[in-house]
């Protein structure tokens, strides 16, 4: 395979032979700039594959380069080494495309990590062009269901943050999804063939989220008599999903923060540092600045770790998905359950957007599977909802998108069953649950022909 080729740029003479030395070592092709501008000249004239510059450097910075880079070559990935001072000019970099950056003094096992990974990503990127889009019309993103506006944000934001190493905080109310999010960034990503772990910070007690995340030594304390290994060890080369972040207490929250920024970590009892080589994806149902500003959270770690945001919207904020989320969860409790039910009374829907869904799409669909439990026809109606308490009235001007949406998604659901039906109209009418007159009534309504 071609030897990549490495530009090191730094003002420090001693940096860059530093840096030179390992990389050589390491069997990597590598050039020297000691400013922004002479790396910028060099680029200009000779090929290049990585890019390991200093931040903060006169004669032209880390940050005026990468965006020169980014912008004339984008195949290039940059690495930035930074010092302690300057971390939230880094977040910045990375936000203009940096693939990732390190903190001096750098460490030769982090350095020779970085440019592995940068190099594998740029290995997978021709073949994974078109692939990542794919993926986001198929298995990744199919159980995130919707066609909002709201939530075509969110599936882009997933379709644009998935290639990269970048830390990612999702934030969303309580059952909109957040987890899913993460996977689908995960299973999009280069990370793809290693392992997801999810970990709710929450459900572990507090005297416990050190050694469950960063493992223990043996004799590290009373009933440890073997090494084990944290949840950031298990998740090696993959990614770990840190939900309900908050939840961590504050005297850990520095080692978490140690992780994302030395990428290494101390388990319980021991003495030497690990490196780990994690991608760190956090979710919240509060507000993580509000949290800081109180004093619950560190403020650098909420720095290090809102580098990328996604915010789920509710559910009440996309009731225009409600129709085709419905579909989704007759599809699922109707092979769970051995049912057979083909629709849903429209009067289902005008509740369902009337109803706030405090529990959001996870609401839904637990009523979903209590409604079908309770089903014994081919129809959904309103009494076997009886669990929710919806409002008697809503204006009507709220009501037209999703009047709408339940047109489309009856229309649909009539073709699919006379495809089923093999155009059988009486058959049709009986999957439907309806009179045969009523089926050819709503055939006219919904402008399908009526054949004979």
């Amino acid at each position: 395979m071609q030897t990549r080729s490495i530009l090191i740029v730094d003002d420090e003479e001693s940096v860059r032979e530093s840096l030179e030395k390992v990389l050589s070592k390491a069997g990597y092709h590598t050039r020297i700039a000691g400013s922004g501008n002479e790396a910028w000249s060099m680029l200009s004239r000779q090929k290049v594959d990585i890019v390991l510059s200093d931040l903060k450097m006169p004669g032209g910075d880390g940050v005026e380069l990468l965006k020169n880079v980014k912008q004339k070559f984008p195949d290039i990935e940059v690495i930035l080494l930074t010092g302690y001072g300057t971390i939230e000019t880094a977040v910045e970099a990375m936000r203009e495309g940096a693939y990732d950056f390190i903190t001096k003094p750098p460490k030769k096992a982090v350095i020779l990590s970085a440019v592995a990974r940068a190099i594998e990503r740029q290995n997978l990127a021709q073949e994974n062009k078109y692939l990542r889009a794919q993926l986001g019309k198929g298995a990744p993103l199919d159980e995130i269901v919707g066609k909002s506006p709201a939530l075509a944000k969110v599936l882009e934001m997933i379709d644009r943050v998935a290639p990269l190493v970048s830390t990612v905080l999702i934030t969303g109310e309580s059952g909109t999804g957040k987890e899913l999010v993460a996977r689908a960034i995960h299973r999009q990503s280069p990370r793809a063939s290693h392992k997801f772990i999810p970990v709710n910070c929450a459900a572990i007690p507090e005297n416990l989220v050190e050694s469950e995340l960063f493992g223990y030594m043996k004799g590290a304390f009373t009933g440890a008599s073997r090494d084990k290994s944290g949840l950031f060890k298990v998740a090696e080369g993959g990614t770990i999903f840190l939900d309900e972040i908050v939840s961590v207490p504050l005297n850990l929250q520095v080692k978490l923060l140690r992780a994302i920024e030395q990428k290494e970590i101390l388990p319980v009892g021991g003495t030497k540092p690990e490196i780990v080589d994690v991608r760190i994806i956090a979710a919240t149902n509060k507000n993580l600045g509000e949290e800081t500003a109180k004093g619950y959270f560190r403020e650098d770690l909420y720095y290090r770790l809102n580098v990328i945001d996604i915010l789920i919207p509710p559910l009440r904020e996309r009731v225009e998905d409600i129709p085709e989320l419905v579909d989704h969860f007759l599809k699922i409790y109707n092979a769970q359950l051995s049912k057979r039910i083909h629709s849903v009374d429209p009067a289902v829907y005008l509740a369902f957007q009337e109803y706030e869904w405090k529990g959001n799409v996870r609401e839904l669909e637990n009523a979903m599977e209590r409604a079908m439990i309770m089903c014994d026809g081919q129809t959904l109606r309103l009494e076997h909802f009886s669990q929710l308490q919806v409002p008697k009235t809503k204006p009507d001007d709220l009501l037209g998108g999703l009047k709408e949406s339940v047109r489309k998604f009856e229309r649909e659901t009539i073709l699919k069953i006379l495809e089923m039906a093999e155009y059988d109209k009486n058959k049709a009418a009986q999957m439907l649950d309806l009179s045969l007159s009523s089926l050819y009534r709503k055939m006219t309504e919904l402008g399908i022909a009526v054949k004979d």
